[in-house]
């Protein structure tokens, strides 16, 4: 009894349960559309955010790159992106180093053999040639050496002059034609000055149509006149005046030669 009576009781309680459960059905129906209604308009806001950060971001780094700064993003923070590496074609290429200018090199220029100027080989005696001068030639007049006032009166000047070696051998006769001077002088400067007195010397004894000859005879004068040498070799000069001069002179370019 106890079992018939505990089953008529469970079929009520569900037959009042079925009439509850049919009413509240209906509101959970109308409901759903409002849970899911507000969840499709969230779907563009998934695409907003990387499609309009991604522009903002390039415009930034671009700009900043041309700056020279990093970019910044809105919070006050560095941005983790990096500045692209600059390519070696963005550096300015150097210019390579000039080089100095090669000099051309000068090639020497041989210049023209210079004539050396006419200096003695060796040093000559000029007393040992006048006597040998004296010794070969039978012909040659007594002669004696000219010194003091009697050089300074007939050579006006010579004794001024720095000599090495001086002698002037004079006839003893003075209708003679004989004379000798032989000079060397310590600077070849001076040559020229010996034989502008040497040939003084000559033009004093020659004369002119106005005055007189020194040799004073008119023989003397003539040997003078056709008999009187100059020479020189180097610092040595030479007046002769004398039969045969010309042998003299050759004799005495031999010492130079």
């Amino acid at each position: 009894m106890k079992q018939k009576t505990l089953a008529l009781l469970l079929a009520l309680a569900l037959l009042l349960a079925l009439p509850a459960c049919g009413k509240q059905k209906a509101p959970e129906a109308v409901e759903e559309p409002e849970v899911t209604e507000p969840v499709q308009p969230e779907e563009p806001q998934e695409e907003e955010v990387p499609e309009e950060e991604a522009p903002a971001e390039e415009e930034d780094t671009s700009s900043e790159e041309d700056a020279g700064q990093q970019p910044e993003n809105a919070g006050g923070q560095e941005s983790t992106a990096q500045k692209p590496a600059e390519t070696p074609a963005s550096k300015p290429a150097q210019k390579p180093a000039e080089k100095p200018a090669q000099k051309p090199v000068e090639t020497p220029v041989e210049k023209p053999a210079e004539k050396p100027a006419e200096q003695p080989a060796a040093s000559v005696d000029l007393a040992a040639f006048y006597e040998s001068l004296t010794a070969n030639n039978a012909n040659m007049p007594a002669m004696m050496q000219a010194e003091g006032e009697t050089l300074d009166a007939f050579y006006t000047g010579l004794s001024t002059i720095k000599t090495n070696q001086c002698g002037v051998y004079m006839a003893m006769i003075s209708a003679a034609v004989g004379e000798i001077a032989l000079v060397e002088v310590e600077n070849a400067a001076d040559v020229q000055a010996v034989k502008d007195i040497f040939q003084a010397r000559i033009d004093y004894q020659v004369g002119d149509d106005a005055n007189p000859g020194g040799a004073w005879y008119p023989a003397t004068i003539e040997g003078w006149k056709n008999n009187s040498r100059i020479v020189s070799n180097g610092n040595y000069v030479m007046l002769v005046a004398l039969e045969g001069a010309d042998d003299v002179v050759a004799a005495f370019n031999a010492l130079f030669a």
